[in-house]
């Protein structure tokens, strides 16, 4: 049910969007359709994110680009109270970052976390889950790139009773990039 909660509630903040979307493709006339498939502009179903983030936090948007070269699409949207959205979802504040990210399935991506991770995640997500986190934000995380400076880290696997496992831990940078 959450779930299907979740969906619907994607789907109403996301019509706007698409709107402004499909005018802006429109004004932009033949280069929307010169687009091949698989191409950015034509992602493979299932790879887009809505972003809610801050208007001013570059590490957000690095972690954006980082998703994005990857083969996401990014809608981003700056809410007036992004801790609203957090309350929202269900993110306890042990578990929270700077950004959150909802698929199109209602699955929750928050923080720093690889796109492989969220790939995989969304290939068999488990039943009870809700979505992936690693909180706070890891130097050397995707996003939070600092030269060498790297801090290893866990991807958590967030539940629908509000408990977490271990998704994935990352020991080293190159890592999250494979």
């Amino acid at each position: 049910m959450q779930v299907i909660y979740r969906i619907l509630r994607f789907a109403r903040l996301s019509v706007p969007v698409v709107l402004v979307w499909l005018l802006s493709a429109c004004s932009e006339g033949q280069q929307a359709l010169d687009s091949s498939p698989g191409s950015a502009q034509h992602p493979a179903a299932g790879n887009a994110l809505v972003v809610y983030k801050s208007p001013t936090c570059g590490c957000c948007e690095a972690w954006i680009h980082h998703i994005e070269s990857a083969g996401f699409t990014a809608e981003i949207m700056h809410p007036t109270d992004l801790n609203q959205i957090k309350l929202e979802n269900d993110i306890s504040p042990a578990y929270q970052s700077c950004h959150t990210a909802v698929s199109e399935e209602g699955y929750l991506f928050e923080g720093h976390i690889p796109a492989q991770y969220i790939r995989q995640f969304l290939k068999n997500p488990p039943a009870d889950a809700i979505g992936l986190a690693v909180p706070g934000m890891p130097p050397g995380s995707p996003g939070m790139e600092m030269g060498d400076r790297f801090s290893p880290y866990q991807v958590l696997l967030l539940k629908k009773d509000g408990s977490h496992e271990v998704f994935a831990r990352v020991d080293r940078q190159e890592e999250q990039y494979q």
